[in-house]
């Protein structure tokens, strides 16, 4: 999906909105987001570097994922931006379309991989330190990071619609729009999306990628809730097999609150970060299926919104880790005190 369904409609709302002010808007929604998640990231990824307990091979796999959502983060600016025609070469072309698609590709699958290797160490606690992972961390790297740039890359050995026919009008629309578009009347120097993305690749990469990867994310964590809460149960019957009461005790009150709290987070999480995704990426796709046109603005917006909204979810599981923060509230704290002390130095001196 990433970056290659981002944009499958944005070409039909050109009618009402200009290839300027279409790119002030990107500007103005992605660059806060942007900000936002690579500073989040860059916490994360200093408070794994500095604490040299976390040096261990689950937590690189959570520093490659961390990598991999500040790279999304640099890109978020420039994945809308290829719904909009432009004036540019075949090699630039490719590679505003394929270098964001890539990373965002490199995302889903160290997210997917981080899941998985959680989900294991839960699931089969005593096989978990023999997993192929771990005995090979460069190969797993390599299976995280090289299918996502092989697929992205496909447009670029050929699988592409850039001789195609037709193309000649491709920038028509921005034209009446304003004078001030950079589509030009030549059409082999449109840039467009439907030119690097054919139809196939984009129902492969939605149907084929994306949406297995939600769905196998989902899976995991609705097991691991389930695995959790026969646990908690476990524990509850033992508590009171020893306590020799009926009524559960305020320790397993505790434990159910918890374990609530725990589900209504992922929940929470899971609707905010993953649901108006799946909404409009399905959404995308009936458009381009029966090619209606519908509102540019509309789809910058839910653009914007839908990757950033994603590129949150490690930020969650990193800030949800007090060790991953433990430097960074250390400072803040040496921040607070060394402003506590200026303030009632300055009292004391004005007294």
């Amino acid at each position: 999906m990433g970056g290659s369904v981002q944009i499958a409609n944005v070409m039909k709302g050109n009618d009402s909105l200009s290839l300027l002010s279409g790119e002030r808007l990107i500007y103005a929604i992605t660059i806060p987001l942007s900000t936002s998640i690579i500073l989040a990231n860059l916490v994360i990824i200093l408070g794994i570097a500095w604490n040299r307990q976390l040096h261990n091979t689950p937590n690189y796999f959570f520093l490659s994922l961390l990598v991999a959502d500040l790279c999304t983060g640099v890109a978020l600016p420039f994945i809308p931006l290829m719904g909009l025609n432009r004036e540019l070469s075949l090699n630039s072309c490719m590679v505003a379309h394929i270098f964001p698609n890539f990373l965002f590709l490199a995302f889903l699958f160290n997210l997917v991989m981080v899941h998985y290797e959680r989900y294991i160490c839960i699931v089969n606690p005593l096989h978990y330190n023999n997993l192929w992972m771990h005995r090979g961390f460069p190969l797993a790297l390599l299976v995280v990071w090289a299918p996502p740039l092989l697929y992205a890359s496909l447009p670029a050995f050929g699988w592409n619609n850039w001789t195609g026919p037709d193309w000649n009008g491709c920038c028509a629309e921005g034209l009446k729009v304003t004078p001030l578009s950079n589509c030009s009347t030549n059409g082999t120097a449109c840039c467009s999306y439907r030119r690097v993305f054919p139809n196939a690749f984009i129902y492969l990469e939605v149907y084929g990628l994306v949406l297995p990867a939600i769905l196998t994310i989902a899976c995991m964590t609705g097991r691991v809730l389930w695995i959790t809460r026969g646990q908690l149960k476990d524990i509850c019957r033992l508590h009171r097999s020893v306590e020799r009461g009926s009524q559960a005790s305020d320790r397993e009150q505790r434990l159910n609150l918890r374990y609530t709290r725990c589900v209504v987070a992922v929940s929470l999480t899971f609707l905010a970060c993953w649901v108006p995704y799946l909404i409009y990426m399905h959404a995308c796709i009936a458009f381009l299926i029966i090619d209606t046109k519908w509102s540019s603005t509309t789809h910058i917006v839910l653009s914007c919104t839908g990757i950033g909204s994603m590129a949150v979810v490690p930020i969650v599981l990193g800030l949800a880790n007090k060790q991953y923060t433990e430097p960074a509230n250390k400072l803040l704290q040496k921040l607070r005190d060394r402003w506590r002390r200026r303030t009632q130095g300055s009292e004391e001196v004005a007294v």
